[in-house]
């Protein structure tokens, strides 16, 4: 009776002790909680097309909208459009996002850096997407150049503001400690400086992949024979809206997919250094 006494009260403490996880902390709820929106919508979306609330010319039913990636699929222009753009997207933010973490690192580890570079910088970075366009149309021509340059400049500066800002307020502290153990140059930035500003990186990488979706359209609206936003500047010229919304629709699968990725990437890399 005692061992089944204590066998008894160990597995009830074991019940009190044992966390409670919130429900909408559990990746079961979490998945379903972000498929229940876009679920409403398309409900919504279907029921104002099927009453006649909305015409058809005007916003076409998600079959319609189905029908038209179907036939685009079967034609391979589909595919080759999404192709395109991933191309473009990714090369051009990889491209920014180096040249970011070069001018992030100058800026945030040298004075002379942040008085010679800073301002000039915070100047650019208010210039609008679109307003490049046209200079870098009469520089590189319409071609891959000018696209993949626009694009890797939409990816630069949440790259370098973040990082270079996350390099300027690493904790003093921690870098005495560093140069008191010996530690200067590369050494000290990739045994302290580094660590601590990891986090900001992967923040800065994920919104400069953001930033380098919304390029991409800019990009591919004026001068593009191929790509996503070719296809919406091409739809809305020939009046099919289906094709409008199939390409809203995928442009914003497509910037989901990429910023999974680099959830998982940020997973990994702060399991490494944190």
């Amino acid at each position: 009776m005692t061992e089944t006494a204590t066998a008894s009260a160990s597995a009830s403490a074991s019940a009190t002790t044992r966390p409670h996880v919130p429900l909408w902390s559990r990746s079961w709820a979490r998945i379903a909680g972000g498929f229940l929106l876009p679920v409403l919508i398309v409900a919504a979306w279907q029921a104002v097309t099927v009453t006649g609330l909305v015409p058809p010319y005007r916003l076409p039913g998600p079959w319609s909208v189905v029908e038209a990636g179907i036939d685009l699929a079967e034609r391979g222009e589909l595919w080759l459009n999404i192709a395109i753009s991933v191309q473009r997207v990714f090369i051009g933010f990889a491209v920014g996002s180096i040249i970011a973490l070069a001018f992030s690192a100058i800026v945030g580890l040298s004075r002379i850096g942040g008085v010679l570079f800073a301002p000039t910088l915070v100047a650019l970075r208010a210039v609008p997407s679109l307003a490049w366009v046209p200079l870098l149309i009469l520089w590189l021509q319409v071609g891959e150049e000018s696209k993949i340059t626009l694009i890797a400049i939409g990816a630069f500066f949440p790259v370098y503001t973040t990082v270079a800002d996350a390099l300027r307020h690493v904790n003093p502290q921690l870098v005495e400690a560093g140069r008191s153990f010996g530690l200067r140059g590369w050494s000290l930035f990739r045994t302290v400086q580094l660590p601590a500003v990891v986090p900001s990186v992967v923040s800065g990488l994920r919104l400069a992949l953001a930033q380098a979706w919304l390029f991409l359209v800019a990009a591919e609206l004026l001068g593009a024979s191929m790509g996503l936003g070719w296809m919406l500047n091409d739809s809305q010229q020939t009046g099919r809206v289906d094709r409008i919304l199939l390409a809203i629709v995928l442009l914003a699968l497509l910037g989901t997919l990429t910023n999974a990725m680099l959830v998982l990437f940020e997973k990994a890399v702060l399991k490494r250094w944190m």
